[in-house]
């Protein structure tokens, strides 16, 4: 990880220096997607940021929203050049407060179901994306905004965060994977203690259960998120696909067949020419320069 972090230093100094100059491209410009009322795409260096941007509904899903989302993460699954992608927020003290609540009043019976379902095919979109995930939390993630950022698999929060699945309070459960990807990150007993109380959290215990990586300082998740996502960036992007598709495979499988995936995953990087430059690179002592072949 040293190593990356150093390979990783000068990206990180582009990026920033993009991002406050302009310079970053607007991913509509690149994959067609079309203009988005509430999130923005910004792709730069491999990094492609995902930010939420409705302030009026504090980041609440809307269908539209969650349509934009959606179509965000179909360009993504089929872009070989991200590298890492991160999901944040631009609006103040706010990563996400879930589903709009208030148009979920103007909805049929029928109609609740179907758009639950549809953030709980959402959410599982976004955690099977092949490339890395990066989750920059400020301010409140709640219900199904804590949903999304555990479908990502790495989380930054900033202190001034507010964690928690406060659906019980309302008299409905978590159910755009919240129930199940909880557990499955903090342990069974932690999790139905989160959910049957509706307790919010803070970013230092959410560290501390293991639900978040990291617990920064307030303003800081999004500078730790790229710190980490350049850190992927500098190594073998293919390697960085398979070593998730193993892992992401390997955790649904009894240990015996979870080593057959990781032997299928290996098999698939023993030839390509990353490996190649990686072992040159190694030997001559210089950084390795990547291809993603």
């Amino acid at each position: 990880m040293f190593a990356s972090k150093v390979l990783a230093r000068p990206l990180i100094a582009r990026h920033r220096l993009a991002l406050r100059q302009g310079t970053c491209r607007c991913m509509s410009t690149l994959n067609g997607l079309r203009k988005m009322a509430d999130i923005r795409v910004v792709a730069n260096m491999g990094i492609v940021f995902v930010t939420l941007d409705r302030p009026a509904a504090r980041n609440a899903f809307s269908r539209a929203m969650a349509a934009d989302f959606t179509s965000v993460l179909n360009h993504l699954k089929h872009d070989r050049e991200t590298r890492c992608v991160v999901i944040d927020s631009d609006v103040k003290n706010v990563f996400s407060a879930g589903a709009d609540l208030k148009e979920r009043l103007t909805m049929e019976e029928y109609e609740v179901g179907a758009f639950v379902e549809g953030l709980r095919q959402m959410f599982t979109a976004l955690e099977r994306l092949p490339m890395p995930t990066i989750a920059a939390i400020e301010g409140a993630a709640l219900g199904g905004g804590l949903e999304l950022a555990m479908c990502c698999d790495i989380r930054v929060a900033g202190k001034n965060a507010s964690l928690g699945l406060p659906e019980t309070s309302l008299a409905i459960i978590p159910g755009a994977g919240g129930t199940q990807r909880l557990p499955r990150l903090v342990g069974l007993a932690r999790a139905k203690e989160l959910i049957f109380t509706a307790e919010r959290i803070t970013a230092e215990r959410a560290e501390a259960i293991g639900l978040v990586n990291y617990a920064v300082p307030p303003g800081r998740a999004k500078d730790k998120a790229l710190e980490l996502a350049a850190a992927i960036c500098a190594n073998g992007p293919l390697a960085t696909r398979l070593a998730k598709q193993a892992i992401g495979s390997g955790m649904q499988c009894d240990l015996s067949t979870a080593m057959d995936v990781e032997r299928g995953c290996y098999a698939q990087v023993i030839k390509t020419k990353d490996r190649d430059e990686g072992l040159r690179a190694f030997h001559e002592k210089r950084k390795p320069e990547y291809i993603g072949e």
